[in-house]
């Protein structure tokens, strides 16, 4: 019995240590409609609107269709990642739903940006961050003419 209220003591301090402690957040851990704001290793969870750090902005380059892959109708689009802090983005997470549909899986469809087998969006190894007040442009083809849902995940600077 004894034994027990030991343990049940330090789990229960080790519960309030935690809790006092900003945590670790990441691109899976914050609830829908926020995003993990990480500022030199300090990290927690913001609502989406609260994020003015980042931007991101979606730009129709075309809108065609394709004889060849049965009349369907596709649009290719830039989308612009724009850093509007005083410091460089570490590494950004961009979630995508099922309105990113790719007119194939390969790099014709998307490009400049790594899409991971989840669905997340992320910087490609040749482009590790974003400056202080600069952007990077990634473009992608989708089937149909309705942008595909891009929401900041995570982002770390």
């Amino acid at each position: 019995m004894r034994s027990i209220l030991i343990l049940l003591s330090l789990l229960l301090t080790i519960a309030f240590a935690s809790a006092s402690f900003p945590y670790q957040c990441g691109p899976y851990s914050c609830q829908f409609g926020q995003v993990c704001r990480i500022d030199n290793g300090v990290s927690n969870c913001i609502p989406i609107n609260d994020c003015h750090e980042v931007s991101l902005s979606t730009k129709v380059v075309g809108t065609w269709v394709d004889g060849s892959r049965g009349n369907k109708r596709f649009t290719q689009y830039d989308i612009t990642i724009t850093n509007n802090l005083n410091t460089n983005i570490k590494q950004i997470y961009i979630a995508t739903d099922y309105t990113l549909r790719l007119r194939d899986h390969s790099n014709n469809s998307i490009w400049n940006v790594n899409l991971l087998p989840n669905g997340i969006l992320t910087l490609p190894s040749y482009q590790p961050s974003i400056n202080a007040h600069a952007s990077f442009t990634f473009g992608l083809i989708i089937e149909g003419t309705q942008p595909a849902n891009l929401n900041v995940l995570s982002v770390s600077f």
